[in-house]
């Protein structure tokens, strides 16, 4: 896992998050994650950008797949009925 850095419109949303909100994210990082990013002396909103950027991904990915789980039970009601 190379990331260096994260897209700009991800740093805006990590600068303009709340402290709460900021805990929040960092307790979803993995801790194996963390220590790499703060390895590579990367700030804090350009961790939390990371993160958050990461989140988004796995969330799109999820949609995907929820998406084709339903259109597959679409099928089968349809040839079943």
């Amino acid at each position: 896992m190379k990331i260096k850095s994260c897209k700009a419109e991800y740093l805006e949303k990590a600068q303009q998050l709340s402290e709460e909100e900021a805990e929040r994210l960092f307790s979803r990082m993995g801790s194996k994650l963390h220590k790499r990013l703060e390895k590579d002396s990367l700030s804090n909103e350009e961790i939390l950008g990371i993160q958050l950027e990461i989140e988004d991904d796995n969330l799109m990915e999820w949609r995907e797949r929820v998406a084709e789980i339903r259109k597959h039970e679409s099928k089968k009601k349809k040839a079943n009925s």
